[in-house]
């Protein structure tokens, strides 16, 4: 196991990717943010909060998005939905798309998909801590990337998060 983001370094890259957005949206009566579930939203929150301390007198549409069944790799698993909660439109808005890890890029080709369902935004960008560069099995790329880092097949990428795990590191696995 080696450790990619310790907590201090993930709590500094959550606070830059949050700058980063802001750098680029300036006004965000136009944007709005939606993480991935179920992963994703551990992520999301804390951007989205660390976006809000930023800006606290600006009303931001935060929603999170499960695309269970859009996915087209994971055919022979029973799927457990997740919840998804959009409470306003994305027709014509900037959409950042929030995840944890970019790795094949089909969690975010099934999140294209099931965004269409809740209308047709005017951009979509992808937001994601760690970027896995040379997995790519389609041509999507990171708008904002926490880190990029360079891995085998054979080598998982594990994000532990306080809520859920008690502790917050990003670290390197290798599978048996």
């Amino acid at each position: 196991m080696k450790t990619v983001l310790n907590e201090q370094q993930l709590a500094i890259t959550i606070k830059r990717l949050a700058h980063q957005v802001l750098e680029n949206h300036g006004k965000l009566e136009t944007t709005v943010f939606i993480g991935l579930q179920p992963r994703g939203i551990f992520v999301s929150d804390q951007v989205v909060d660390e976006i809000r301390r930023l800006v606290p007198s600006t009303k931001l549409n935060y929603g999170k998005l499960d695309i269970t069944f859009y996915r087209d790799d994971v055919r022979k698993e029973i799927h457990i939905a997740n919840r998804t909660d959009i409470p306003f439109t994305i027709e014509n808005k900037n959409v950042v798309l929030i995840d944890d890890v970019l790795y094949t890029g089909r969690t975010i080709r099934a999140a294209l998909d099931a965004l269409l369902d809740f209308g047709r935004p005017a951009k979509v960008e992808l937001c994601v801590l760690i970027d896995r560069r040379f997995s790519r099995q389609l041509p999507i790329q990171a708008d904002y990337v926490g880190k990029s880092i360079d891995s085998i097949i054979s080598q998982k990428v594990k994000v532990f998060w306080k809520a859920r795990d008690g502790r917050q590191e990003v670290v390197l696995l290798e599978e048996s």
